[in-house]
């Protein structure tokens, strides 16, 4: 196993002659420890089965089955499939998935401590994903910024993100979205989180799921919110990882936002997400 580290304040070890279905957990332990230190690992040059990718999450941890089903491989739950690709003739997964910033499953109680991605099928021009480092961003926080985060709670909702399905059909917009809303209802987290191992602090909100924050009314919000948004999603502050075929990557949603780049018309794409726990804390309350 070959690990080449970022620089100082970059994200993203880099391991490479390595085959991550024979990792034992020795090496697991160190991958993991790569990952809260550096926030995101790419793994080079694979090529492994959809049980060796599940039982390779089930060696870092515990595998999420995400709360809706129509994104469910049909032969292994754990995983996720984002892809515009059908199947057999079938529709498989869910096109167009991940394209705004956020973080894996803000919006439940538990969010997602670590989500790993293996692509399938890549586009053959545009293959990004970018990446923000919250625990930087706070760190460069202008004080007029922190001062609207600082010992406050954001909420995060998921229902506008919700993709229309076909048991939807002759239902009214407002009906689909409170009928989603009740599966999953709005939840808040410090605006500020401290990471369990790491202990830092990390500014947790994205524009894919945070909704405003708790006791300000929306006018309010929605001043306050655009200007963090501003500050967060500069140009500086984003790293894009290019996809080369047999890439996997791990990453800590603790600390990363991300955002999926779009596929270009008429381009096939197919990637397969497990997120999962690592039996700590999201953060330290």
């Amino acid at each position: 196993m070959k690990i080449d580290r970022p620089s100082s304040e970059r994200i993203g070890a880099e391991i490479s002659d390595i085959n991550v279905a024979l990792v034992n957990a020795v090496e697991v332990n160190i991958i993991k420890q790569l990952v809260y230190e550096h926030k995101l690992v790419v793994f080079r040059e694979q090529n492994i089965t959809d049980d060796q990718y599940l039982e390779l999450a089930q060696k870092i941890g515990t595998p999420q089955i995400y709360p809706q089903d129509n994104y469910h491989h049909p032969d292994y739950p754990e995983i996720f499939v984002s892809s515009n690709v059908p199947k057999d003739g079938i529709k498989f997964g869910v096109a167009g998935t991940g394209r705004y910033w956020h973080t894996d499953c803000a919006f439940l109680d538990e969010p997602l401590p670590f989500t790993m991605l293996y692509p399938q099928v890549l586009p053959n021009s545009l293959r990004e994903t970018y990446y923000i480092d919250m625990q930087q961003v706070y760190k460069k926080l202008p004080p007029n910024l922190r001062s609207y985060i600082d010992g406050e709670y954001l909420i995060h909702e998921a229902k506008w993100r919700y993709k229309v399905q076909d048991s939807d059909i002759d239902k009214a917009i407002i009906d689909i979205l409170d009928d989603f809303e009740k599966k999953f209802p709005p939840v808040k987290h410090p605006a500020v989180i401290t990471h369990p191992v790491t202990h830092e602090k990390i500014l947790y909100m994205n524009q894919g799921f945070t909704t405003g924050i708790k006791g300000l009314d929306y006018e309010k919000n929605q001043v306050l919110l655009r200007e963090l948004f501003s500050f967060i999603e500069r140009d500086e502050h984003i790293h894009t990882h290019i996809w080369k075929d047999g890439d996997i990557l791990l990453w800590d949603n603790r600390t990363l936002n991300h955002m999926a780049s779009t596929v270009p018309k008429g381009e096939k794409s197919v990637s397969y997400r497990i997120g999962i726990y690592d039996g700590l804390p999201f953060y330290i309350p």
